[in-house]
């Protein structure tokens, strides 16, 4: 590095290093997903699973700012007189509810959505881009979807906080239309101190950095598209770090990569911050006499379990599950327990509105 400036040595030293760091990462990555793809070699139990396939009856919601909003409705003949609702988190589409879609039908009439700029919902305008808007979203589709009889609500992730921002906006309709309300691997507030499972330095500048990198790669799609070709080891084995914590079959991870992957990159962007501002933890006050479940994984580096636990503290009526060796993506990777929970769920709440009608 002779006859470089200082500011040069500095910087070709740091990209050295740079580059051996992730050098190393990539070879652990790829080691990992050998692993996972060893362990399920010839056996995936999920290979033959209709992943994102099963589809409703589709139903026209057009948010308050004219986005048009993609809502199926899925009718069970028997089914007792409930509507429960599904909202999905950032990233995902409503086919990341595929196993209660699947597991559910005979629960109530189900209705699943598409956030926002995510599956096949329309884009809104930047400014837009916030959880109140979610939140003004989810009533524009329970106007159309359910303008008459008890309601019940289930979010995951950035879901969960679209409850929490209607809860806010119209703390009338809970204890009266919606009977009840389930929270899984979500949080009330405090994303900015999440560290994402690395240094609590890093965590914070990555956090700070994501939304300016992820529009600058938004305008170069040919070099995400050759970074995705190149990068299928560590997109894989990261997919598999954030959303799940057991050995999951490799079906899964690559539907919720394949969802990720869908969603537009300027649409994260716009959203990121939004996180960040989320303070919805005095809007839980609206749920105490409201059937609540609230779920989490020990594992969740996204949502960390503590914010069940403060939630919780909010709503200590609230069923608090916490599944071990559970990640983030809790609904598919133990989709019986959460499927389970919910049917409780609903169940207790059509029977604590029977009991508040006939008293």
């Amino acid at each position: 590095m002779t006859g470089l400036p200082a500011w040069g040595k500095r910087a070709a030293v740091v990209g050295a290093a740079a580059g051996v760091v992730a050098a190393s990462a990539a070879v652990g990555l790829a080691a990992e997903r050998y692993a996972v793809g060893r362990s399920f070699r010839g056996e995936d139990p999920e290979s033959d699973e209709p992943f994102g396939l099963l589809r409703g009856n589709v139903v026209p919601v057009t948010a308050d700012d004219g986005v048009p909003l993609h809502v199926e409705v899925e009718d069970y003949m028997d089914a007792p007189p409930v509507t429960v609702v599904f909202c999905h988190g950032l990233a995902l589409d409503q086919g990341s509810w595929h196993y209660q879609r699947r597991d559910l039908a005979d629960l109530g009439r189900l209705v699943f959505w598409d956030q926002r700029g995510h599956g096949r919902s329309g884009r809104g305008r930047p400014e837009n881009a916030t959880i109140d808007q979610l939140g003004a979203d989810l009533r524009a589709v329970l106007e159309e979807t359910a303008p008459t009889g008890p309601v019940v609500l289930v979010g995951h992730s950035m879901g969960g906080m679209t409850i929490m921002a209607l809860a806010d906006q119209h703390p009338g309709l809970f204890g009266t239309r919606v009977i009840g309300v389930a929270l899984i691997a979500t949080s009330p507030g405090k994303l900015a101190e999440v560290t994402l499972g690395v240094p609590a330095a890093a965590g914070r500048q990555l956090r700070k950095l994501a939304p300016r990198a992820l529009a600058a790669l938004n305008r170069r799609p040919g070099l995400v598209a050759g970074g995705r070709r190149l990068g299928s080891d560590v997109e894989f084995v990261l997919t598999k770090r954030y959303s799940f914590a057991s050995e999951v079959p490799p079906s899964l991870v690559r539907f919720v990569s394949r969802m990720h992957a869908n969603t537009p990159l300027d649409v994260l962007a716009e959203l990121f911050p939004a996180f960040d501002a989320h303070d919805k933890l005095a809007a839980l006050d609206v749920l105490n006499g409201v059937e609540t479940l609230i779920m989490s994984g020990d594992h969740d580096l996204m949502t960390p379990a503590d914010h069940s636990r403060e939630m919780v503290e909010k709503v200590p009526g609230a069923q608090l599950e916490i599944l071990p060796d559970a990640g983030h993506m809790l609904m598919l990777e133990y989709h019986a327990a959460v499927s389970d929970a919910i049917r409780d769920l609903v169940d207790r709440a059509l029977d604590s509105a029977d009991a508040s009608t006939s008293a």
